[in-house]
């Protein structure tokens, strides 16, 4: 994953200066240094533009330029920091569940995960979850609650699945399930196609943007901005009322420069 990797340039932009051991403290510092910094957004495919995983534009769009990506984006990036530092990193695949009706059939794989090997176990990490960004690594074990600073989640398995689960204010989430069967970049390459093209996936339907900071989690959905603290509980929501509102939720909140006007992306929110 580091062949092409700038890994001073990732540094510089997460505003990370701490340890470079490969231990879990250094893991936890770095996924929430890039969680800060660089949020999740779904601006391209809304607009119908090409997401491109090559690790080149990957770098020019989250790291060079001022904007943010979705999970294949995210993960990859930061798998490929993980692996230029000298973790051991291996990608992995889920079935996204967060909006899907209970008991309904599995879908494609369209969602990137990481697990990343440490010498106490194996972790669960992921940076790229826009429903629910993970605020930290989980440990890969079964049936038991874990805490972290926004959020409490378990991992339960099943028929040699993994179900990740959120406690949200109304009880627990199903966010995506997975199994540990390693994926190559043209796995990536199809999901990333469906998932940025396809009118069945929300994000070329519908504007998805999410940040934390903190202990804060900012997500806006179309028009629908709001502020959550721990395990989902909403503090603050407003609508967004026109396009300045949305430039300057963007510029101030997610801290993303959009490719286009924000009068273009206001206009596919759909109200």
């Amino acid at each position: 994953m580091s062949g092409a990797f700038r890994l001073e340039n990732y540094l510089t932009r997460i505003g990370y200066a701490g340890a470079r051991s490969v231990g879990l403290e250094t893991l936890k510092a770095l996924q929430a240094a890039h969680l800060e910094a660089i949020p999740f957004e779904g601006i391209d495919p809304l607009l119908h533009r090409p997401v491109r995983l090559d690790l080149a534009s990957v770098q020019a769009k989250l790291v060079d330029g001022s904007r943010g990506g979705y999970c294949f984006e995210h993960n990859l990036l930061f798998g490929s920091a993980l692996d230029a530092i000298g973790f051991q990193v291996t990608g992995l695949a889920g079935r996204p569940r967060w909006i899907a009706p209970p008991g309904s059939p599995l879908g494609p794989k369209t969602h990137m995960t990481l697990k990343v090997d440490l010498a106490d176990g194996a972790y669960l990490v992921d940076v790229g979850f826009g429903a629910c960004l993970l605020d930290a690594p989980l440990q890969l074990k079964t049936d038991i609650e874990q805490t972290t600073a926004l959020g409490t989640y378990r991992l339960t398995a099943s028929d040699g699945l993994f179900l990740l689960s959120a406690k949200r204010q109304a009880g627990w989430r199903d966010m995506y399930v997975f199994d540990l069967q390693p994926q190559i970049q043209a796995d990536y390459e199809l999901g990333n196609w469906f998932t940025s093209t396809s009118p069945l996936v929300p994000f070329t339907t519908r504007l998805v943007m999410e940040r934390i900071a903190g202990r804060q989690r900012f997500k806006l959905i179309n028009r629908r901005l709001s502020t959550e603290a721990r395990d989902g509980e909403v503090v603050a929501e407003r609508t967004l009322q026109n396009a300045g509102e949305l430039g300057e939720a963007m510029r101030d909140v997610f801290k993303v420069t959009p490719p286009v006007r924000p009068e273009e992306i206001f206009g596919r929110t759909g109200g």
